[in-house]
């Protein structure tokens, strides 16, 4: 099959010079083509075609330099809300959505954490009610949402039914961030930058058919978004030394004179561990690609978020006064995080985040525990409680 691929993308290209088709002409013909998910469905941007697949075709494009979708400023869209949307999305969603989503046209960004409802997101509390005209009125606030300045929908989960307990009562909706009452806040960071927003939603109007699967249903639905949130972060395909390893690796190979004994015992470490974290990766791959990614993805995160930050400390160490360095207080709103494009300081600072965002670590470790190594779960008094009486 997958030279009957490659000869696909070859007849594409053949089509479709790159360097003579405008890029997002050149992205729209390849979704419909079916070469930019080859798992997906046919119309929705792909063939039905293994997910392995998918390598071949990114090879081929590149090699014949084709533009690419620019996929870290859409990361939400491509890693979160795409799957949820063609898990339980309706025909006429899956094909307003997935083609400008994918080709990078409409930014998406994830309304889940509240101020009151971060690891415990099941108690969120932005109340959804609908109204005889078939349309939802929300109101809450959001916090910690990445894109949000810059996004045109979000992926929303909010309580529609407050007296049942806290995981029943929950729907989940695609909210239009351009739409009347939709009001982001950026929030400052330990960077100096605001990657991150709140976001305060006053009477905003959702219409029914904008709802993903049942009502009520919310969470159960918002797992499919999560599970992908972890497999997206933790379990990116990386070369061997790619990455913040990578980085580190490059400094102490040019720079003999910040070596000792006891920071190359602790690099040697880092590096294993990276390549046992590469290589779970990669295997966590060969699993999404034989269906629906389950909680295994949580391993992922969780490894890259404690890599991530040790990695980071450590560089700053190597580095001496010149770890402490920083290039530039100013507030900015940048689109995407580049670890690579900035300083030791930088990624010292921004690592810290990691093992909050995409799920909290000590949330992914209660995840682990239960659903992969099926221990005992912690003993939880408010799961059968109605959300009305719970205290908040």
């Amino acid at each position: 099959m997958s030279s009957a691929i490659r000869e696909r993308v070859r007849e594409f290209l053949a089509a479709h010079p790159p360097a003579e088709v405008d890029r997002l002409d050149f992205l729209r013909a390849q979704f419909d083509a079916g070469l930019a998910w080859v798992h997906f469905p046919v119309g929705l941007g792909g063939l039905g075609a293994p997910r392995a697949l998918q390598a071949v075709v990114d090879a081929e494009l590149a090699a014949a330099g084709a533009p690419d979708n620019d996929p870290r400023r859409i990361g939400i869209g491509l890693g979160m809300a795409a799957p949820t949307i063609l898990r339980y999305g309706t025909a006429e969603q899956q094909h307003r959505w997935l083609r400008p989503l994918w080709t990078g046209e409409e930014v998406w960004c994830q309304l889940f954490s509240e101020p009151g409802a971060g690891s415990d997101l099941a108690a969120l509390a932005t109340r959804a009610v609908l109204d005889e005209d078939g349309v939802w009125t929300v109101d809450g606030q959001k916090v910690w949402t990445s894109s949000a300045h810059t996004a045109r929908w979000a992926i929303l989960i909010a309580r529609t039914d407050p007296s049942v307990p806290k995981h029943q009562g929950i729907s989940y909706f695609v909210c239009d961030m351009t739409d009347p009452g939709v009001e982001v806040r950026p929030l400052r960071q330990i960077t100096g930058e605001a990657e991150f927003n709140e976001v305060f939603l006053t009477g905003v109007r959702i219409p029914d058919t904008d709802r993903l699967g049942a009502v009520g249903e919310g969470w159960r639905v918002a797992q499919t978004t999560l599970n992908n949130e972890r497999v997206a972060i933790g379990g990116q395909a990386t070369p061997r030394e790619g990455g913040l390893i990578g980085i580190v690796a490059e400094t102490w190979r040019a720079r003999p004179e910040l070596r000792t004994a006891e920071l190359h015992q602790r690099l040697l470490q880092h590096w294993v561990d990276a390549e046992v974290l590469r290589l779970t990766g990669e295997r966590l791959r060969q699993q999404l690609a034989a269906g629906q990614p389950g909680p295994e993805g949580a391993g992922g995160k969780l490894g890259f978020a404690r890599l991530a930050q040790q990695l980071t400390g450590f560089e700053v160490e190597l580095l001496a006064e010149e770890g402490l360095g920083y290039d530039d207080w100013t507030l900015r709103r940048p689109e995407l995080v580049d670890f690579n494009g900035r300083e030791a300081g930088y990624r010292y600072l921004r690592a810290k985040g990691n093992s909050i965002e995409g799920g909290t670590s000590e949330i992914l470790r209660n995840i682990i525990a239960e659903r992969v190594l099926g221990l005992p779960p912690e003993p939880r008094t408010d799961k059968d409680v109605p959300w009305k009486e719970l205290s908040r």
